[in-house]
């Protein structure tokens, strides 16, 4: 079923795919002028603090939206306070139909009171971030016996979630 190796890393790896988050900083900022701290607390709270953006990735997104005359800053209390524009608010009612469905992809963690739901989600990303360490680790180790083994494990894993996956 999953012979070739390229279906798996043809596969999205990241939470949020490419652009998404410009659309989500701007949907945070048209509901409340915002600095990148606050953002980043949005999101935190959003997930439940599965995901915590770093101002590494916030940053760049608010200046290109800047550039892109989507939000304009000005500086209060020494920090960055971002506004949408009207160009931005366009931007968001014309690409209503591309945030809706990030929207959607999230709805189940965002909107979420169940807490052993959210400790079961918790949990399944730790178990995901151990894997890439140990993954990493084993490479490391240039020890190909080790790799293979791992790599056979993985394959099947993932072919038993994608199969869950389907199912719904």
């Amino acid at each position: 079923m999953f012979g070739n190796q390229s279906q798996f890393n043809q596969r999205q790896t990241r939470l949020f795919k490419k652009g998404d988050l410009k659309y989500i900083i701007l949907d945070i900022v048209k509901d409340n002028p915002s600095h990148g701290y606050d953002i980043t607390a949005v999101l935190t709270e959003r997930f439940h603090g599965f995901y915590s953006p770093s101002a590494g990735s916030i940053y760049p997104i608010l200046q290109l939206l800047e550039k892109m005359e989507y939000v304009s800053s000005c500086r209060k209390e020494e920090k960055n306070i971002y506004t949408i524009t009207d160009a931005g608010k366009r931007f968001l009612q014309d690409e209503k139909a591309t945030t809706d469905k990030i929207k959607e992809r999230f709805k189940g963690v965002w909107r979420s009171s169940d807490k052993q739901y959210l400790r079961d989600v918790r949990a399944v990303l730790n178990y995901s971030s151990e894997i890439r360490h140990l993954v990493g680790k084993a490479a490391i180790s240039k020890d190909p016996g080790k790799l293979q083994q791992i790599k056979d494990i993985l394959l099947m894993t993932l072919t038993e979630i994608i199969k869950i996956d389907e199912e719904s």
